[in-house]
């Protein structure tokens, strides 16, 4: 199949529990798409490649030994730079939390982790998720803003990126930049 980036979330877990495709293979296109597009949207915070394709090969062989399936499984997912993840930074958007890599994931990491999604990287967010803007621009117009705070979640689903991102919502932190990058979001 080509353009497996451009598959919604739905229709990759179908195909990954069909055998379709591999989780492997759908990281390595939203991967791929990153590379392609990202330098002009500046959609992601932080991205360990390597560590995507090792949870993307892990569910693969989880799939193939006969487990059970979550609804997410290997499903590769962002999270905005304010959602806590024990291995990768949690930097909130801000210069003073350079580095900051939290002990343990949040609850809603421990439940898409449980359900099989991929957590692909971080995206940007406003710093602290407040009103300041950031570096990400709108996938459709980079003239324009993706609005904010869950700008990079927003501009990463738009542009192809990745079939889910999670941002949140706080004045309208998550469905105006869903809005503003043609994207859904609740």
């Amino acid at each position: 199949m080509s353009n497996l980036y451009a598959l919604s979330a739905t229709e990759a877990a179908r195909l990954i529990r069909d055998g379709v495709i591999s989780s492997e293979q759908l990281v390595e296109a939203c991967l791929a798409r990153i590379g392609e597009v990202d330098g002009r949207i500046e959609a992601w915070a932080f991205l360990d490649p390597e560590h995507a394709l090792e949870q993307a090969r892990a569910a693969d062989e989880w799939r193939l030994g006969g487990q059970p399936l979550g609804p997410l499984h290997g499903i590769p997912v962002g999270l905005k730079d304010i959602i806590d993840t024990a291995d990768m930074p949690t930097e909130n958007g801000s210069p003073l939390h350079a580095g900051r890599t939290p002990s343990r994931d949040a609850p809603v990491v421990s439940m898409l982790r449980g359900a099989g999604a991929i957590i692909l990287g971080k995206t940007v967010t406003t710093e602290f998720a407040g009103a300041s803007p950031n570096k990400t621009r709108n996938p459709h117009n980079p003239a324009h803003t993706p609005g904010g705070s869950s700008s990079g979640s927003a501009a990463a689903v738009a542009a192809g990126m990745v079939p889910l991102a999670l941002g949140s919502q706080t004045g309208g932190s998550t469905i105006r930049p869903a809005s503003f990058c043609g994207v859904y979001g609740f």
